[in-house]
């Protein structure tokens, strides 16, 4: 399942993001995994969450954003939530031009069993229609 976190800049996205991740350890049965574009908010997360800066990784563009997400399914085996803050810087992309990666998203993490939540910021209250399914208030 995919859910996401969208709206304004300065709208608590990430502390929704942050307090979600906190609060799956609590009923978690295998690993979850922080993806984010800087170290900022590291000590915010539980111990037991893995944290991972992925501009480390040079990560770019949607595509090389995808190949960053099986590398970690790959290596994590027993994965079961994955938590994704500033999802737009990391892709480098607009909203509405990333279809297909949500496809592609969905697939790959139905077929691992794994939960994706996403934070991402938007620049007006315009919604792409193929998104609508994911958002989460």
């Amino acid at each position: 399942m995919i859910r996401i976190i969208y709206g304004k800049k300065g709208s608590g996205k990430t502390k929704k993001i942050i307090d979600a991740a906190n609060e799956a350890v609590k009923s978690s049965t295998g690993e979850l995994v922080f993806i984010d574009d800087d170290n900022r908010y590291m000590y915010d997360l539980r111990h037991e969450i893995r944290f991972v800066n992925a501009t480390e990784y040079d990560v770019s563009s949607p595509d090389t954003f995808m190949g960053f997400i099986c590398g970690i399914l790959a290596g994590n085996y027993d994965m079961k939530q994955l938590f994704i803050d500033g999802f737009l810087r990391l892709v480098k992309s607009e909203m509405a031009d990333l279809e297909p990666f949500f496809v592609k998203l969905e697939d790959i993490t139905h077929r691992h069993g794994v939960d994706v939540v996403i934070s991402a910021s938007a620049k007006d209250d315009t919604v792409p229609e193929f998104l609508k399914k994911y958002i989460v208030d």
